[in-house]
């Protein structure tokens, strides 16, 4: 089975390629260019819309690759403060700031040597931070924040983000040589909305996930439900499909999702 609302974390959770659930031909061409470039070690930049399972492909491309036997880290640039962010990536000596650690703090950099380095929402990265990363990715050594010797690095990077690259390099928001660094290999992942064929699958899939989740019994849904899922426009892609069809199991009388379950925005997609 897949785990499509993953939290960050730093485990691949046994994600394979055959376990992202789809068979439209837009998703199938996203998995087997993603299981291509996961056969090398090249960097690679996933794109797509919040939601759409970008770490899900991630955690694929890692354990299909040839430093699979290695650490799978992440960091999401957009949740650490722009003060601390530095130091998770590189970490930091002892006495470096007010507060270090004694004995000082490996980064991210280096708990992912000879692994996988997942830098997710690389958009949001300040162009301070740009500099250094690019830096680091075109000598693959660093220093660590407060330190002077330099540190051999060798992971395999794949960034992500849901924001448009090209658009913030023209309003200087963003490298446009970090970006040249990061896009070698590029994965686009398609928007639910753009591979609707695959819905009955996966809410087959999400509702049996929930019950189980939950100690529930088996909870189907009806073929009218399932018409209004599919005309439905999903701006919050899997992540939103996933949450509802929990909500919908849990608050279920019965053992059947029907049309007259479905939120009034859904509803009104059959109408």
């Amino acid at each position: 089975r897949v785990v499509l609302d993953i939290p960050k974390s730093s485990k691949d959770d046994g994600i394979t390629f055959d376990k992202i659930i789809g068979s439209s031909p837009e998703i199938s061409h996203v998995k087997k260019q993603a299981l291509r470039m996961a056969k090398t070690t090249g960097t690679v930049l996933i794109t797509g819309e919040s939601g759409v399972g970008k770490e899900l492909f991630v955690k694929a491309i890692h354990r299909s690759s040839p430093v699979k036997n290695g650490p799978l880290i992440s960091i999401n640039c957009a949740a650490i403060p722009e003060d601390l962010i530095e130091s998770e990536l590189f970490g930091y000596e002892a006495g470096a700031f007010t507060g270090a650690r004694q004995g000082g703090k490996p980064g991210k950099f280096e708990l992912a040597h000879e692994g996988t380095l997942f830098l997710d929402e690389i958009g949001d990265l300040s162009i301070h931070l740009q500099a250094k990363l690019l830096r680091v990715l075109q000598e693959q050594t660093f220093e660590r924040v407060g330190g002077t010797k330099e540190q051999k690095v060798n992971a395999r990077i794949i960034a992500a983000t849901n924001q448009p690259l090209e658009q913030l390099i023209e309003e200087g928001t963003f490298r446009g040589d970090l970006y040249y660094r990061l896009n070698i290999l590029p994965l686009s992942i398609p928007p639910l909305r753009e591979r609707k064929i695959d819905i009955p699958i996966l809410v087959s899939h999400l509702i049996e996930k929930a019950c189980d989740k939950h100690g529930l019994g088996r909870v189907e849904m009806d073929q009218q439900a399932v018409i209004a899922f599919m005309r439905y426009h999903w701006p919050g892609n899997i992540r939103e499909l996933t949450n509802l069809l929990e909500r919908l199991v849990i608050l279920s009388e019965k053992q059947r999702i029907t049309w007259e379950d479905l939120p009034p925005y859904i509803r009104a997609c059959y109408e």
